[in-house]
C-alpha cells in the first residue's frame, strides 16, 4: 500500500520534514517513490509547502495520508498556493 508521510530530515535538534510519498512498508527515512514538499515546525508561522497537484493525483490513486499529514494539511488548508513560475504560466 502507498502512504503519503513525512521523512525527518536535517541535523540534530533542528528538523524539518519532507512530504513524500513511500511503500508503507519502508523505513521512515528509506527510499520513497516522490517528493511532495516540506514542512518546517521551527519556523514562526510553521511552514507547509505542497504541491497539491500531485497530492491530489496520489490520493485519486489510492495512497493513504498518514494521520499526522491529515492533521497538517486540515491545520494549513487556507493558506496560499504559491505562484507558477512565469515560464509555467505562459505555457498554460
Amino acid at each position: 500500500m502507498v502512504t503519503i508521510r513525512l521523512t525527518r530530515m536535517g541535523s540534530k535538534k533542528r528538523p524539518f520534514f519532507r512530504v513524500v510519498v513511500v511503500e508503507s512498508k519502508s523505513a521512515r527515512d528509506g527510499a520513497f517513490i516522490e517528493n511532495l514538499g516540506y514542512y518546517e515546525p521551527r519556523k514562526s508561522p510553521e511552514v507547509l509547502s505542497l504541491d497539491r497537484e500531485r497530492l491530489a493525483h496520489w490520493v485519486d490513486k489510492g495512497a493513504r495520508l498518514s494521520d499526522t499529514m491529515r492533521t497538517l494539511i486540515a491545520r494549513h488548508k487556507n493558506d496560499p498556493v504559491p505562484a507558477a513560475p512565469a515560464g509555467e504560466a505562459a505555457a498554460s
